[in-house]
């Protein structure tokens, strides 16, 4: 799949080409929907940085970490309370 970059310059393409209103109305939704796959596919990769920019500034912090958790060693300390 094309990196972050390479998918917003695509969008930035389809919406010039949208805003320049040539194209036939079929053309224009096809375009429309490769536009919202587009600017989903960004969406999804600037949360996932931002997901990791939090953790990395939280832990920079001393804040919480996600750890693994061994769910036998859980259910174990529960049931000896």
């Amino acid at each position: 799949m094309a990196n972050f970059e390479e998918q917003l310059t695509a969008l930035e393409s389809v919406v010039e080409r949208l805003e320049k209103g040539e194209l036939s109305l079929e053309d224009s939704v096809r375009l429309f929907e490769e536009g919202i796959k587009l600017s989903n596919a960004c969406k999804k990769e600037l949360e996932a940085a931002e997901g990791k920019i939090q953790l990395l500034v939280d832990k920079g912090r001393g804040g919480m970490r996600p750890v693994d958790l061994d769910v036998d060693d859980a259910e174990e300390g529960e049931s000896s309370r």
